[in-house]
This record gives structure tokens, sequence and C-alpha cells, in this order.
């Protein structure tokens, strides 16, 4: 196998799970995804982590895109945000493909006899 099969395959699994949940996010709640309210709040600490864990790479290209159209960062600090964002997706996958591999494990083998 290509080494590089498996990080590409895991930042795809980390982006696809953070652009399904931050779509569904943004259609409950009717807003833009930012680190804001109602995403983010200090009342509701654990689920902010689990919004911006998940979500985070699209909380953060949103907020990146709209602070760079406003002109309060400059081309550099929009990329470097752009490659926190990748990096980010990359670890999220990571972590899915971790939990689903464990959760197969616990559930045992699939093999079936005949």
């Amino acid at each position: 196998m290509d080494p590089m099969l498996l990080p590409l395959y895991a930042f795809a699994v980390g982006l696809t799970a953070c652009g399904l949940i931050g779509s569904a996010m943004e259609i409950v709640f009717g807003r833009r995804l930012a680190f804001a309210e109602p995403y983010v709040s200090p009342a509701h600490v654990v689920r902010s982590l689990a919004a911006t864990a998940c979500a985070g790479p699209f909380m953060l290209t949103n907020e990146a895109l709209a602070a760079r159209r406003e002109g309060r960062i400059g081309t550099l600090a929009l990329l470097s945000c752009g490659c926190t964002a990748v990096a980010w997706a990359l670890a999220l996958g990571i972590v899915l493909i971790t939990i689903a591999s464990w959760a197969t494990g616990l559930l045992g083998s699939t093999d079936f006899p005949a």
C-alpha cells in the first residue's frame, strides 16, 4: 500500500465528518458556524468542546474568511489558518478511524461461518 494513502484517507474522513457535522449544526441553529454563541459557550463547556472538536476546521475556516473579508487579517494569517484547518481535519480523521477500529474490535469478528 502506498504510504500516502492512509493520511489522505484520514484527511478525507476528517474533512467529511467536519463538513457533515458543521452543516448539520448550521441547519439546526440557523446561523453561520463560528466560535461564538450558540456553538461555543462558557455555560456549556462540554458541549462547546465537542462542537469545536468535531466542527472546528469548518469554524476556523469561516472565521478566517470573514476576518479576511473585513480586512482584519492578512494573506499570511489566512494561509496559517488554512494550514491549521487542514492539520485539524487530519487529526480528526485519525481519531475517528481509531475510534471506529476500536469499536469494530469490541464487536468481534464479522466473519460468519457458513
